[in-house]
């Protein structure tokens, strides 16, 4: 029915608690929601027109009489609420069971291992923030040269490293090393280098270095699927990390939101078969997990101005699916991901305005881009293909 469907992860870019949000400590979260409510109202009228107002009470963007396209809301359904989990149940595949989480710190049996391999000691190994933990070790760092490991509320093994104590390539190789390690039930979702740079705890600052190592999937996801059927799998961002590298036929590593819009708009300009997948990082790793409400819009703001020259590339066989993978509200005291409902707008030259309702899994997506392109259906979701054109 469509040639190309783009797809548009605005990761970390919620819209409501979940039914279950109280079992991860996320009552009240809703990152779009609170985010307009603190600033006294946001202005997204490209979303707006599509039909995002109409999906949850969002201040400054009203819902419309005559949406331009598709709206609704998807319920994650695997648990937990991490991006490998929020990406992976998008593209069919349902994780019953959480990636183990490292609240007091990773086991002996982990940390001796990974201090074996890579020949250094270790400072931290802790829940922190990102931002937190460079201020309190950063500066012994620089005198020991041991790289920083620390965890979150997320699946996940972060190394820390100063860009001229550990060089990134050096980095890349320690993270690697710790992906073969972390197996079995340390099979944790992500691995994460995360460069730093600066002289002090008062200026040492990330870096756009970072490089995700996930967990493999253990069954053929969607991308897998269209890859063995001879169609094009192009990513943009981080996609390419998330899904090990896996059913993509050409990728575009950016990253930052403006270059991963630029690079989308690119991409679009060529001739292509198949899926455009798309991650736009920042609304996640620089605003939400910062709990900055007012940056979180800018970057929402930045994307919304966006959508006409998404409009202008596409032609009659074009589709754009936007969605997020989890919520992260910048407004809570929690710096955390958060258990949300993901929204749903869908859009394209041949697509009516049609409520497609509260979604209940992820995997709709996924469902619908595998009956678009007739390939086997995931083993979740429901396509709403259907629903979409003009009759």
């Amino acid at each position: 029915m469509f040639k190309r469907i783009t797809v548009i992860v605005l990761d970390g870019v919620g819209i409501g608690e979940a039914p279950d949000a109280a079992d991860y400590g996320d009552v009240g979260a809703n990152s779009i929601g609170n985010v307009a409510r603190v600033l006294g109202g946001i202005n997204l009228p490209n979303m707006g027109a599509i039909g995002i107002g109409n999906v949850t009470s969002i201040e400054g963007v009203p819902p419309t009489d005559s949406p331009k396209g598709g709206y609704g809301k998807m319920q994650p359904l695997s648990a937990g609420k991490d991006t490998i989990q929020g990406h992976w149940e998008m593209m069919g595949i349902y994780l019953p069971e959480p990636f183990p989480t490292y609240p007091n710190g990773f086991p002996p049996e982990v940390m001796d291992e990974f201090e074996k391999q890579i020949g250094r000691g270790t400072l931290g190994n802790y829940p922190s923030s990102g931002t937190v933990i460079l201020k309190e070790l950063g500066e012994e760092h620089l005198r020991t040269g041991k790289p920083i490991v620390y965890t979150s509320a997320d699946s996940v093994f972060q190394i820390a490293a100063h860009e001229d104590v550990i060089p990134v390539p050096e980095l890349y190789e320690i993270c690697k090393k710790a992906r073969k390690i972390l197996t079995g039930k340390h099979a944790v979702g992500r691995v994460i280098a995360r460069p730093f740079v600066g002289t002090n705890a008062e200026n040492f600052k990330r870096t756009e270095n970072r490089r995700d190592y996930a967990r493999a999937p253990e069954t053929d996801t969607v991308l897998d699927k269209l890859y063995n059927a001879g169609l094009d799998v192009w990513s943009v961002g981080k996609i390419d990390d998330i899904f090990v590298h896996r059913g993509i036929n050409r990728k575009n590593h950016t990253l930052n939101n403006a270059e991963s819009i630029e690079a989308t708009l690119k991409m679009l300009e060529e001739p292509f078969h198949g899926l455009l997948f798309v991650n736009l990082i920042e609304f996640d790793m620089i605003y939400g997990h910062r709990n900055d409400p007012q940056g979180y819009y800018g970057a929402l703001k930045a994307f919304d101005d966006a959508i006409p020259a998404l409009l202008e590339r596409m032609g009659p066989d074009d589709l754009v699916i936007v969605s997020a993978d989890h919520g992260v509200d910048p407004t809570t005291e929690s710096t955390d991901h958060s258990r949300e409902y993901v929204p749903l707008l869908v859009f394209g030259p041949r697509v009516r305005g049609v409520d497609l309702g509260i979604r209940k899994t992820f995997g709709d997506v996924g469902a619908t881009i595998a009956e678009n392109f007739q390939v086997e259906p995931p083993l979740i979701g429901t396509s709403f293909l259907s629903n979409l054109t003009l009759p």
